[in-house]
């Protein structure tokens, strides 16, 4: 699929990956349909796209409010017609274990993560299907493939986005629609240091755990939207962005019942939870 002249919305297109896609997309001569829950960053970036030549459009969309999201699809099909593309990118992390987890937390980045493709796909679906050419995208994690301790909101969010991609995939296998999902691994981006934390844990610890995520993020968000979008004019079903993602990849499939054994994630939790003390 060529994507110049193409209409592509996307979700969380404020920071990370979501503005680096339309950073690259803008590269690809298209046109841009961005939204996100910061009013502010938001305007910023769509008044320097502007002054770049590149035509882009800003919204303030909560993903997680359903009847948010049918007013804003109401809109976008006002003022555009239609879309070409719709990348659901828009996510937050949350760190804390099981045993002390906050539940109206854990339900809020469910509503955000999950919820929040749901309801985009379910809004824009009927316009995308009468396209000759379209594109879905979710964004999933590698952590939507394996676990991590303290991570098992946003590791549940993931899976539940990857499931959910695969099975819309198969469903929308004799439309005119590709369906890819995404599953990045460490990424350069401020999610880490936006994460909301455990009321339990220390700011102190806090800022250790951010420095170990910032040792492990190997891939920058300008280098993992470009790979997305060679994924997606490959018309790739999964999209495996960054070497340590592809590396636990392998790992996952050879090894299914012990991958933790080799990426050492038994001993990891042992440290959580010292931290937590």
């Amino acid at each position: 699929m060529k994507f110049k002249g193409k209409k592509v919305l996307i979700t969380g297109a404020a920071s990370g990956i979501g503005k680096s896609l339309a950073e690259e997309f803008a590269n690809e001569g298209s046109i841009l349909i961005l939204s996100d829950i910061d009013s502010l960053k938001l305007k910023d970036f769509v008044k320097e796209l502007k002054s770049n030549g590149v035509d882009a459009f800003g919204y303030e969309v909560n993903v997680s409010d359903y009847n948010n999201m049918t007013d804003f699809g109401s809109l976008v099909l006002r003022e555009h017609n239609y879309i070409d593309v719709l990348i659901n990118n828009a996510g937050i992390n949350l760190m804390d274990t099981v045993e002390n987890g906050d539940i109206n937390e854990f339900k809020n980045l469910m509503a955000i993560n999950f919820w929040g493709v749901v309801y985009g796909v379910n809004i824009f679906l009927p316009t995308l299907i009468q396209r000759d050419e379209a594109y879905i995208v979710n964004i999933s994690s590698i952590l939507g493939l394996m676990s991590l301790p303290g991570q098992a909101a946003y590791n549940s969010s993931k899976a539940a986005v990857k499931a959910y991609t695969e099975a819309l995939k198969m469903e929308l296998a004799d439309s005119s629609i590709n369906v890819s999902s995404v599953h990045p691994g460490g990424i350069k981006t401020d999610i880490a240091v936006n994460a909301r934390i455990g009321s339990n844990i220390s700011e102190e610890t806090k800022i250790r755990l951010i420095k170990q995520f910032d040792k492990l993020s190997y891939t920058t968000s300008k280098s993992a939207s470009r790979n997305i979008i060679k994924g997606m004019k490959k018309r790739k079903r999964r999209i495996i962005i960054g070497i340590d993602a592809k590396i636990a990849d392998i790992l996952i499939r050879v090894f299914p019942g012990s991958y933790e054994k080799f990426l050492g994630l038994e001993g990891q939790f042992k440290k959580f939870r010292e931290r937590l003390n």
